[in-house]
């Protein structure tokens, strides 16, 4: 009797390491549509040099205003109808506000309608710390150097020379296509919400928009080998929270036993030694589906058992940090602390500063709630600034469809898939009026480029210049 409950011992350990292999084993590449080739030409070095152009604008937004050149802002907008004669010449220009242009190419029928987005402000620059001038718009050894070559006037640059290329061929699109572009999309700026505005109260609800967001990259995901196409279909929501303590002040040679500083402290470890809890949004599930499948077996074997090895991947994500972890949960990041100004004085008045990144399914109260719960009392916890996160887009359909179709065709080795852009972009304001709300930028950027966007050195190579504007014709030539 005592060999039949080994032998049903060994048979259960079997089936159960046996079904999770087998799993793993039949987790393959799901046979995916292919797509012809879609041969396109533009004027390369119209599409440099305009750029170069486009950079020469030093349109750098700050959250105080006074501090902009509004000259600057001028010359772009000036720049746009010499660059672009064609556009200006077809579509109808509206400028909605101070920093809100809009074109509208009408098709030919306008019952349906599609948005390209960008925006051409860019952040500042401490240009001590670059190799090159940042707004000279310079070219060198088949580079273009410049703040916002990447972010994102290399993406407006591509929808214009789209644009300027097919009206001049004659193209006439079957539905309208609509040019967005705002001016302090850097600044959490009333651009794209002004021009959503106007959507709204025109009816119009677009069957497709496209603004930046992810990339075609390399080595991002464990196991994969391939470079992979990011499509974001969804973004995760913004919130920076300040925590407070009130103390007495006085001399430090006498403190008490916990100063505003310690308990402020305190409370920064407590939330760090408790990461909000791990949640599988969509955009997340189906990223992990699809590379999931073209990784190695051993990531495979993860997940393709994800309620089996759940566990392990969050304790791993906890532990490295970093894109993993951050797509897996609502991240915490301190960013200021401040306290007394002389080295000897209790701070009568301590605070410190967090950003929070929030998962989808989560809010910004919930969070607050949460952080509330962890610090304990005697710590105010207020919002400074905060939005939820976006609505998530379809992947089935025709927009998906146009998207995935003008990628595989412009990057033909490149894995498309869903993800959650963990950034935040304008095009979370559409998911007001758009349920195919997609963030891609055009281009196969490096781990060095995107590091430098909002950093040093910003460039892009020329030939991801003419490719980005590939794209786009393959793209718009499907509306």
């Amino acid at each position: 009797m005592t060999w039949l409950y080994v032998v049903i011992a060994v048979v259960a350990v079997l089936v159960l390491i046996g079904i999770p292999v087998v799993r793993a084993l039949r987790f393959r590449p799901k046979k995916e549509k292919t797509y012809p080739d879609f041969p396109v030409q533009c004027d390369e070095q119209k599409a440099i040099s305009d750029l170069a152009e486009m950079i020469r604008c030093k349109t750098v937004s700050d959250t105080d205003e006074s501090k902009e050149d509004d000259a600057e802002f001028e010359k772009f907008e000036q720049l746009l109808p010499r660059l672009f004669p064609n556009v200006h010449r077809v579509c109808e220009f509206t400028k909605l506000g101070k920093r809100s242009l809009l074109f509208r190419w009408k098709g030919k029928d306008s019952s349906v309608c599609r948005v390209l987005m960008a925006h051409y402000d860019v952040v500042s620059v401490e240009q001590s710390l670059w190799q090159k001038p940042a707004f000279a718009g310079l070219v060198e050894d088949g580079v273009l150097w410049g703040r916002g070559t990447l972010d994102t006037k290399g993406t407006l640059n591509g929808v214009m020379q789209a644009a300027e290329t097919l009206i001049g061929q004659g193209f006439v699109p079957q539905n309208d296509i609509y040019l967005a572009f705002s001016g302090n999309e850097e600044t959490n700026g009333t651009g794209a919400p002004t021009i959503v505005k106007y959507f709204q109260e025109k009816g119009i609800r677009p069957a497709l928009v496209c603004d930046e967001g992810g990339a075609v990259v390399d080595k991002v995901f464990p196991g994969v080998t391939a470079p992979c196409a990011l499509i974001g279909i969804a973004e995760k929501g913004l919130c920076n929270v300040r925590f407070s303590v009130e103390g007495k002040g006085g001399h430090a040679s006498a403190p008490p036993p916990h100063t505003a500083v310690g308990k402020l402290s305190k409370a920064c470890s407590a939330v760090e030694d408790h990461p909000f809890p791990a949640r599988l949004s969509k955009p997340a599930k189906e990223l992990f589906d699809t590379l999931g499948r073209h990784s190695s077996f051993v990531y495979r074997l993860i997940f393709a058992n994800l309620g089996l090895f759940r566990g392990a991947l969050d304790g791993l994500c906890k532990k490295s940090g970093g894109e993993l972890n951050a797509l897996m949960r609502t991240t915490v990041a301190f960013t200021q602390m401040s306290g007394s100004k002389g080295m000897n004085v209790l701070p009568p008045y301590a605070e410190m500063v967090a950003n929070l990144r929030i998962m989808c399914g989560e809010s910004v109260q919930s969070c607050v709630d949460y952080l509330k719960k962890r610090v304990g009392d005697g710590i105010k916890v207020e919002v400074v600034y905060g939005m939820d996160p976006s609505n998530v887009s379809e992947t089935q359909g025709e927009a998906w469809e146009m998207m995935k179709k003008a990628v595989s065709q412009t990057w033909k080795e490149a894995i498309v898939a869903p993800y959650l852009m963990l950034a935040c972009s304008d095009s979370r304001h559409y998911g007001e009026i758009s349920d195919h709300v997609y963030r891609f930028s055009a281009m196969a950027l490096s781990k060095e480029e995107r590091a430098s966007i909002h950093g040093n050195d910003e460039k892009i190579p020329l030939e991801k210049i003419v490719r980005t504007v590939h794209f786009y014709l393959r793209l718009i030539s499907q509306f």
